[in-house]
């Protein structure tokens, strides 16, 4: 099975997460359906049905981020990466436009529905594998071919 790859600030965030579920939320939702379940009737009890789903909701939750640890592989830049375009690296670029974006090439389980993140996969992302400051870069994207410019490539420290 292909391994994963993960940056280690997007490792700790589901480390936390699965942290909080497991040792916060799940304790505090189980004890509600407990009460709820204790009123008698289930059927027409929407707390119980609300928080039975919700605790579904987190072991479900809780299982993805256990296996995911499982396959993944924590990447932290070395470096000879310094001036190219690697996993984990900052990257801006601009359009032939003028048009200017910054985001940080992640794995794609670490995105968090976050503007500045953009996934390995992401044609953008494979298109810029291994460019240096200066490269003209064409991207095959959904709407057509686009052209941009590295401007900047940094790691975190």
């Amino acid at each position: 099975m292909p391994t994963k790859l993960i940056t280690r600030p997007g490792y700790e965030k589901l480390r936390e997460e699965l942290k909080y579920l497991w040792k916060t939320e799940r304790p505090e939702i189980t004890k509600k359906v407990a009460w709820a379940a204790s009123l008698g009737d289930r059927s027409e009890n929407a707390d119980y049905h609300y928080n039975k789903r919700r605790l579904r909701e987190i072991d479900r939750r809780v299982r993805y981020i256990s296996k995911l640890f499982e396959e993944v592989t924590i990447v932290d830049p070395s470096p000879e990466q310094q001036g190219k375009v690697f996993f984990g690296a900052h990257v801006e670029i601009e359009s032939e436009d003028g048009d200017i974006r910054q985001f940080q090439i992640v794995g794609p389980d670490e995105i968090y529905a976050e503007k500045d993140m953009v996934s390995i996969d992401a044609p953008i992302a494979r298109a810029l594998l291994k460019r240096e400051v200066g490269d003209e870069v064409e991207v095959d994207a959904p709407g057509g071919k686009t052209f941009w410019c590295v401007n900047s490539v940094t790691y975190p420290s």
